[in-house]
């Protein structure tokens, strides 16, 4: 089947509605605050709980949608996510926030999840891998370039826009996808596993080193992408006094790292291997965060880039070469697989961002020291799966 234009967008949406609701905000943080008479560092706990209900909401919506249909799950989930918009446009104190957010993520998992399910029900082929680009593409620009949307919304409007500019987003989804597709998973290919059979397959990846290790590697460095989310607006709107539209165009400009560093490491991979390019990154995203904690004390615009495009740059690095390293043995679990990466990625971000503002240090500080502790980590994780890779094949040859 070939792609249209048409579904390509929807899908596109599907998988970005999620990460748009949350980085289009980002800018607003000390407005937000302001109003919601919240501390600003506390508002990185409407990020922190956002992504742990999503990192739990994606090890449920993959077995639900594969029992009764993609459609049904979707649509909820849509109506879900609108519904916690909207809330969040009239919210009044941070603990509503807070509520607003989890709604909003409860809901939104399904579509952000279930966006490649619905591409792999529909396509094979060249037709799959044109589909899942897109899909990577939006995923990936929605948080360099939503940030810059957000802030001039919030110059010129206010905060609550934003909100209700997801909740008509999350509207238009539902109706494009009530309109524009049917049930894309046949009955006849529903599978109905047990809950307790669903918790025993986690848990044995879990207890797969080649599974855990290079996952939580990867894991742990995207956590330290979304403590840099977390952050910057309190590092630069509050401490260096920049305006709101000026760090939606700093966000907007470290995209362009992260797409260059993804694009030059499966080429350094091809000639060098997975493992040890994987392990370069993470030297150079520990550079970063090293860089960091040295310059957070009245740090400047330049002292600042310098340390974030560094980690960015490994974080770049690691991130397509560590998912690849995981999934590679699991090619009969990869619905199982992905889900559970994608668990631990939101989990180790729901951390990364709650530490920004529950550490009792400087937010610039308590970014410096997240940097580094997630890039030592990877560097562990990915050294220790080497070491088992390469007693596997010791074992392997003195067998035979």
């Amino acid at each position: 089947m070939s792609t249209s234009s048409r579904t390509l967008a929807l899908l596109s949406g599907l998988a970005a509605v999620g990460t748009l609701s949350t980085t289009i905000i980002l800018p607003s943080f000390p407005a937000m605050a302001a109003s919601l008479n919240a501390a600003p560092q506390d508002m990185a706990l409407t990020l922190s709980c956002f992504f742990l209900v999503f990192a739990v909401g994606q090890l449920l919506v993959g077995p639900l949608s594969d029992r009764y249909g993609r459609r049904p799950v979707i649509l909820s989930g849509l109506v879900l996510f609108v519904l916690g918009s909207l809330l969040g446009a009239s919210a009044t104190d941070l603990n509503s926030m807070i509520a607003a957010r989890v709604i909003q993520a409860a809901g939104v998992c399904a579509a952000s999840v279930l966006a490649r399910a619905v591409a792999r029900d529909l396509y094979d082929g060249p037709a799959l891998a044109k589909a899942l680009a897109f899909i990577m593409v939006a995923m990936a620009a929605a948080p360099g370039f939503s940030p810059l949307l957000g802030s001039l919304i919030d110059s010129h409007l206010g905060w609550r826009i934003s909100f209700l500019l997801v909740a008509a987003a999350g509207v238009i989804l539902i109706v494009g996808y009530t309109f524009s597709l049917g049930e894309t998973h046949a009955p006849s290919a529903r599978l109905k596993m047990t809950a307790s059979a669903i918790v025993k397959a986690y848990l044995q990846l879990l207890g797969d080193r080649r599974f855990a290790l290079p996952a939580l590697a990867v894991s742990l460095v995207i956590g330290g992408l979304y403590a840099f989310f977390a952050a910057a607006p309190a590092i630069m709107i509050r401490g260096m006094g920049y305006s709101s539209v000026q760090l939606g165009l700093f966000f907007a400009a470290t995209v362009f790292v992260v797409f260059s560093s993804g694009i030059l490491a499966p080429k350094l991979a091809q000639r060098w291997g997975s493992v040890p390019v994987a392990l370069t990154g993470g030297a150079v995203a520990l550079t970063g965060g090293v860089l960091q904690v040295l310059f957070y004390q009245d740090q400047q615009l330049g002292q600042f880039s310098i340390a974030i495009c560094l980690f960015l740059a490994g974080m770049g690095v690691i991130n397509p070469l560590g998912i690849a390293i995981t999934l590679q043995p699991f090619a009969e679990q990869a619905g199982l697989a992905s889900s559970l990466l994608g668990f631990l990625q939101m989990a180790v971000a729901a951390t990364a961002t709650w530490l920004i503002s529950a550490l009792p240090l400087s937010t610039g500080l308590s970014l410096g020291a997240t940097l580094c502790t997630g890039a030592v980590a990877a560097m562990i994780g990915f050294a220790l799966h080497r070491q088992n890779d390469l007693q596997a094949i010791n074992q392997q040859v003195a067998r035979q």
